[in-house]
């Protein structure tokens, strides 16, 4: 959990819709490509053809329809679209063209395997861009492992990948989990702060209250909910070091549900209980700060009905 050939999967046949704000005097066309950059003229005139653009809930096909402020274009993909933002494994909360940010279920690899290359994250977002152009590329900023799930961002450049992962700790603003461990801990708010080193021969990582032994790892953690023995947690982090939130869980006691590595008595969602709900970081392009949401996993939210 650190800050770092063609799919074949199946991509979901429900309709997606996207509605976009019009904030200035223009025409269907220019905005269309202004809100799609990277798509080309013939791709757009094809879907305003097909009946698939919608201003104000009215099917358009004109290309030079004036738009004013307040109106709000819709698009409904069709199958196979360019413009499709669900996919098995994931979907896409943001597109343009230097990153992409990703909703990962849980169960998907990030990138390739010796067992596993063609449903991996990575392979489903390069048959994504490549649509547009064969030439289209997609880099991995930071991963999730296969059993968590929550925010993903890549990169659409190998510049942009570096700008990212090389000043990750600076450019995050914030990071927020959503955890369920076991039991209930005996402090509802508080902060847990060791140095975490990973062992070579296990690869497991392992917490230690030496600086000279590891690098620095702090975690926030505060209750939202308990019930049948476990506890619904928001985990806000300081530093991104690899399996900080499950060292710490298994550190005082109550590790994440489905984590055996680090502790772990209980499986009862059949995944490991860990979901990086929301992101916050800095544009490396416009320098603003996005936020970037993925809903607690609702698996998650039946435990504590």
């Amino acid at each position: 959990m650190a800050f770092k050939g063609r799919s074949t999967a199946k991509k979901t046949t429900k309709p997606v819709f996207k509605g976009f704000k019009v904030k200035e005097e223009t025409e269907l066309m220019l905005f269309l490509i202004a809100t799609f950059p990277g798509k080309n003229r013939n791709n757009i005139k094809t879907l305003l053809k097909d009946k698939y653009v919608e201003v104000d809930n009215k099917v358009q096909t004109q290309f030079n329809l004036p738009l004013h402020p307040g109106q709000t274009v819709s698009i409904r993909p069709k199958k196979g679209s360019i413009l499709q933002s669900t996919y098995k494994g994931l979907s896409i909360l943001h597109e343009d063209k230097y990153i992409i940010v990703i909703n990962k279920t849980a169960g998907f690899l990030t990138k390739a395997t010796k067992k596993e290359r063609n449903k991996t994250v990575i392979a489903i977002l390069l048959e994504h861009v490549q649509k547009t152009n064969r030439n289209n590329k997609v880099y991995i900023v930071h991963s999730l492992e296969r059993e968590m799930s929550g925010v993903m961002v890549f990169a659409k450049s190998e510049e942009i990948k570096k700008e990212l992962q090389e000043n990750w700790n600076k450019t995050i603003s914030e990071a927020q989990y959503s955890a369920v461990v076991e039991g209930k801990i005996e402090k509802e708010k508080d902060t847990i702060t060791s140095y975490l080193v990973e062992s070579e021969a296990s690869l497991k990582v392992h917490s230690s209250q030496n600086p000279k032994k590891g690098r620095k790892a702090i975690t926030n953690f505060e209750t939202q909910k308990v019930k049948k023995g476990m506890s619904l947690l928001k985990i806000k982090l300081e530093t991104g070091r690899k399996n900080q939130i499950r060292v710490h869980m298994q550190d005082i006691k109550h590790p994440v549900i489905g984590d055996k590595k680090y502790g772990a008595s209980i499986d009862p969602i059949g995944r490991l209980g860990l979901h990086l709900q929301k992101l916050t970081f800095k544009n490396p392009v416009t320098d603003k700060l996005v936020t970037y949401e993925a809903p607690i996993p609702k698996v998650f939210s039946s435990i504590f009905k």
